[in-house]
């Protein structure tokens, strides 16, 4: 298990959203996120949510080249840290942390892991919240999550 989860801010905004932000408690002791992540996300960060400033801020800036802010200073702070988690859903800044050899997962993977941990009793509901949203996933990957939780029958 990682002890140390950057949360960027598409997966607090998702699951604020949908009324389950309290899920990234329950799936992980402890999350943080930067400044820049709490200003992005725009809401009352919750109190077991750290905020931490990322210390290298030329390294950060450098990031920003290639992904927005938020996005930037997760990595950053990342790169700061033993072996963190980041949880991150945009591609360009999943293949930019992969480049990077840092381990990611998404909001569909947190789901996953809830489910796997007992936290969640079936990760249908949650699903079809999410995509209420505006959150942009392939059928596929849907039908895959579905399947791993053996939750077969498409959605939509």
């Amino acid at each position: 298990m990682h002890n140390i989860v950057i949360a960027d801010t598409s997966c607090l905004i998702l699951f604020h959203k949908i009324g389950e932000l309290d899920l990234l408690r329950q799936v992980y002791d402890s999350v943080s996120i930067t400044p820049e992540v709490a200003e992005e996300f725009s809401e009352e960060v919750p109190d077991w949510i750290t905020i931490e400033s990322v210390k290298d801020k030329k390294y950060q800036e450098f990031l920003t080249t290639q992904v927005d802010l938020g996005e930037a200073s997760a990595i950053a702070l990342a790169k700061e840290m033993e072996s963190p988690l980041l949880l991150l859903d945009d591609l360009k800044a999943r293949k930019l942390a992969s480049k990077l050899n840092l381990k990611f997962t998404g909001t569909l993977g947190i789901i996953h892991k809830a489910k796997k941990i007992g936290v969640l009793e079936k990760v249908r509901p949650i699903v079809e919240k999410l995509l209420a949203t505006n959150f942009r996933i392939s059928e596929n990957i849907i039908d895959e999550l579905l399947r791993k939780n053996n939750e077969i029958a498409r959605l939509v």
